[in-house]
């Protein structure tokens, strides 16, 4: 899709046949184009369709609602931050006071609509003309147009001083897929960390893989995840310089820090395993969370605690483990066999044996579930046999 294509579908007649494409079926696309290319130039026909696809897959990130109104271009909703932590995240930036933000490197408007729910100014900036045209038209679509100024210009060449805040987004993919050195992010972080120096208050959404050694020592770093998976890290210039935060979507939880913990021991697998969230094992923070539930590591260089008592806690799903074996296929499936386990989940940490593959070669069968944990004890291949844990309530 280029911008005329996408000028098209902003006219009535395209938005009316994107209307009429809300509910229709993927699989059915050649019946339903070769008809609408009755009424309608097959230019305009092949935008829909294709806008409609974006729609129906941008529902898990954006939600039901604003997904049938937005607009997105193919990698724009991909790269957009989802919908609860832009919230998340532009609650925070309120919190602070803040009532302007320039937001670098918009893409289609997902962090901007976020901030702009939250009662901030936004200048909205990209260099790519689609991707402008698409942010402007969710600004307009979600009713949000007198908060959200789209430009299209090159983020480096940006006046910034009139906002309170800087909020950037540097591209992470290229040509040949996700970048992970963060100078060949664009702009480079180098640049954004820059930026954000120079501004009051200053976030820059970073891969979640960042190394803590790449952490400027005046940023506070944040790792977040929602519903258990991680989907980003954030510097934030201008809050908690040199802390360290996990927070887990929805709630939100936080778990901060600004002097760690030492690795804690490691000892023998107790009668409950803890497998922390994403985003406490990426902030380093697993020995807070040890900390907090009186256990240990079952091995020094694997993020499981294990502990002889069951303590609630948001930073970790809680099993009750059974059997603690040796790793071993014929074993493992013998003993599934006697329990008559035909429900299987198998979890992986330190362990070269893919889930998928392990179901495939025991088969289980039965009425009874089970959960297998396949990983390093003191150093050695080793099998955890268990369920989840039923946590007290508090």
């Amino acid at each position: 899709m280029n911008p005329e294509d996408f000028a098209a579908l902003l006219a009535p007649e395209g938005r009316a046949l994107l209307d009429s494409l809300h509910d229709y079926d993927p699989a059915r696309e050649i019946a339903v184009a070769t008809r609408l290319r009755r009424e309608h130039p097959a230019g305009l026909v092949s935008a829909a369709l294709g806008q409609a696809r974006l729609r129906q897959r941008a529902v898990v990130k954006f939600g039901a609602e604003d997904a049938r109104r937005m607009y997105f271009t193919p990698g724009g909703g991909e790269m957009a931050t989802r919908a609860a932590v832009a919230a998340y995240r532009a609650e925070r930036i309120a919190a602070l006071g803040v009532r302007s933000v320039a937001d670098l490197c918009c893409g289609i408007g997902g962090d901007a609509l976020a901030l702009a729910r939250a009662g901030i100014r936004v200048l909205a900036v990209d260099r790519d003309p689609l991707t402008v045209a698409v942010a402007r038209a969710n600004a307009e679509a979600l009713g949000l147009a007198d908060l959200i100024e789209v430009v299209e210009a090159d983020v480096t060449e940006v006046d910034t001083t009139g906002y309170d805040a800087v909020f950037i987004d540097p591209a992470r993919r290229g040509g040949r897929g996700r970048i992970f050195d963060p100078e060949g992010y664009s702009p480079p972080l180098s640049w954004a960390v820059e930026t954000a120096r120079a501004a009051k208050w200053a976030a820059i959404k970073i891969a979640p893989g960042i190394p803590h050694e790449a952490v400027p020592a005046e940023a506070e770093a944040e790792w977040i995840s929602d519903g258990g998976d991680v989907k980003e890290a954030v510097l934030w210039f201008g809050t908690a310089p040199g802390a360290i935060r996990a927070t887990l979507l929805p709630g939100p939880r936080s778990l901060r820090t600004e002097d760690p913990l030492p690795d804690p021991g490691a000892g023998p697998v107790g009668r409950y395993l803890y497998e922390p969230d994403g985003a406490v094992i990426r902030a380093h923070l697993v020995a807070e969370v040890a900390e907090q539930l009186g256990g240990r590591l079952i091995d020094p260089t694997i993020a499981y605690i294990t502990a002889d008592e069951l303590r609630p806690t948001p930073y970790a799903t809680a099993y009750e483990i059974t059997d603690v074996l040796p790793f071993g296929l014929k074993k493992l499936k013998a003993l599934l066999r006697e329990r008559g386990v035909g429900i299987l989940t198998v979890k992986k940490r330190g362990s070269a044996i893919e889930p998928e593959e392990l179901r495939k070669k025991v088969k289980p069968q039965g009425p009874n579930s089970a959960t297998v944990i396949l990983t390093r004890v003191a150093g050695a291949p080793s099998m955890l046999i268990g369920a989840p844990a039923r946590v007290p309530e508090r």
